[in-house]
């Protein structure tokens, strides 16, 4: 593939004013959804071949996710594009002013391998909705899915407004030469970094999608039974490899075996005594992460699971008890099915050593019959959103800004936030024939007393 051949017919395109068009963008979103019904079955069998995801877990997760995203679009998109009249200053008298949206242009958008559907998806939906062109990049590591993609889009659509690029590392560097107009990036803080220096060399804005060590916090009034059941649907969900799963647990001392208890009792309730063998427990996506993994668990024995089958590449959900921030589980984000469990006495020391002393994640939780309570955790330090008394399911409410904070990213999707993020908002004060001698020059300091009290 010739990307700059590629990147210069969508600008072609783009400059036609093809895309800008409402009832165009609607009629694309049209296809999309019609499109995802009818390749529906092939994408998840896409997703069990990639990550071992049973049906019902990759169209919650995935299918049905991006579902709802284009619904949802294809109802407001007309909205969200209307210019909005704002406030014009008495100093303007007469004008109006208003804001125009329009798309930002060619987009590249490069998706990671755990959510491969959703993730490639829902950004291309904001996209078409905003009136992009789009260059689709799918992870290398989720094979299967990026072929059914790439089949599925080139039917649907002209290269002219969607291409999808395969292949691994030498296209991603590649295709960051390019000169794009807006860059979706979802993976890794490390990759991002070097995605936000390619696009720096064009000045081309971007957003980031990272992830970090979101941390869960039960306070003494926790519901402990309902902390761990929420937990660990949170955590093992995609076997741990999802951008907000919890990444390890603080918890009062005087809590942690009760904790760790429930954690046992939901955990052999979603997969069994044997959860190796549930249908419900998906693979680690390759022998990198795989043997990654089994390094994060140390020489420490874990409390519940630390069992693994090389040839499925299953990690049964394992919680690591009596560790401290030192063991090699905490030096990292562990994108995995592995749950530190940690213990605190003081929780204005611990929301201090998090504000003060960590990167910034993704998501926090927190776990509270105390609302007050609650609310003041979620107040002390940044982080990109999170739940009260549940994990993960803020991301299925499009009406919430999705994205991190510093370390874990910049940008949000989903919904209108998602159209706003590639769409650039145009400022136009329009004025009529009337004329204020005042503001043209000679002044000599005339009507300055007048202008003081009008601004």
């Amino acid at each position: 593939m010739n990307f700059s051949q590629i990147v210069a017919e969508q600008r072609r395109y783009f400059n036609s004013g093809a895309t800008r068009p409402v009832e165009h963008r609607v009629q694309n979103l049209r296809k999309l959804l019609a499109a995802l019904e009818t390749w529906e079955s092939r994408l998840l069998a896409a997703l069990d071949a990639d990550l071992g995801k049973g049906a019902f877990e990759g169209w919650i997760t995935e299918v049905g996710m991006v579902r709802s995203e284009l619904r949802e679009a294809i109802r407001h998109v007309k909205r969200w594009s209307a210019p909005k009249r704002v406030q014009t200053p008495i100093t303007q008298f007469p004008g109006r002013s208003y804001v125009l949206r329009e798309p930002y242009g060619v987009a590249l958008i490069m998706a990671p391998w755990n959510y491969p559907v959703q993730l490639n998806l829902i950004p291309l939906v904001s996209a078409l909705a905003a009136g992009c062109t789009v260059v689709l990049k799918p992870s290398a590591y989720a094979p299967a899915t990026a072929g059914v993609l790439a089949e599925l889009l080139s039917e649907t659509f002209p290269p002219a407004l969607v291409q999808v690029v395969t292949g691994g590392r030498a296209q991603n560097t590649a295709l960051l030469e390019e000169k794009f107009d807006f860059i979706f990036f979802t993976g890794s803080t490390e990759v991002g970094k070097t995605v936000m220096a390619a696009a720096a060399r064009h000045l081309t804005p971007v957003a980031l999608e990272l992830g970090g060590k979101s941390p869960v916090i039960l306070t003494q009034k926790a519901d402990a039974a309902l902390a761990a059941k929420r937990i660990a649907w949170g955590k093992f969900l995609n076997a741990g490899q999802t951008c907000v799963a919890p990444d390890h647990v603080w918890v009062p001392e005087e809590l942690k075996d009760a904790f760790v208890a429930e954690l046992r009792k939901n955990i052999t309730l979603f997969y069994g005594e044997h959860p190796l063998e549930s249908e419900d427990l998906p693979s680690i996506i390759n022998e990198k992460h795989f043997r990654r993994l089994l390094g994060l668990l140390g020489e420490s024995k874990p409390a519940i699971g630390g069992t693994w089958d090389e040839e499925t590449r299953k990690l049964s959900p394992t919680v690591l008890v009596d560790v401290d921030e030192s063991h090699p589980a905490m030096g990292e984000e562990i994108f995995g099915p592995i749950l530190p469990v940690l213990t605190y006495q003081s929780l204005g020391k611990l929301l201090s050593h998090l504000r003060d002393d960590c990167p910034r994640p993704l998501a926090c939780y927190v776990f509270s019959r105390d609302e007050t309570e609650a609310r003041r955790i979620m107040a002390a330090f940044p982080f990109g959103g999170g739940c009260i008394n549940d994990t993960v399911v803020h991301l299925t409410n499009s009406a919430l800004p999705f994205g991190g904070n510093g370390e874990s990213g910049m940008g949000r999707c989903h919904g209108q936030w998602g159209f706003e993020t590639f769409t650039h908002k145009k400022a136009v004060l329009q004025k009529g024939r009337l004329e204020v001698p005042l503001r043209y020059p000679p002044h000599g300091g005339k009507g300055l007393e007048i202008v003081k009290k009008l601004m």
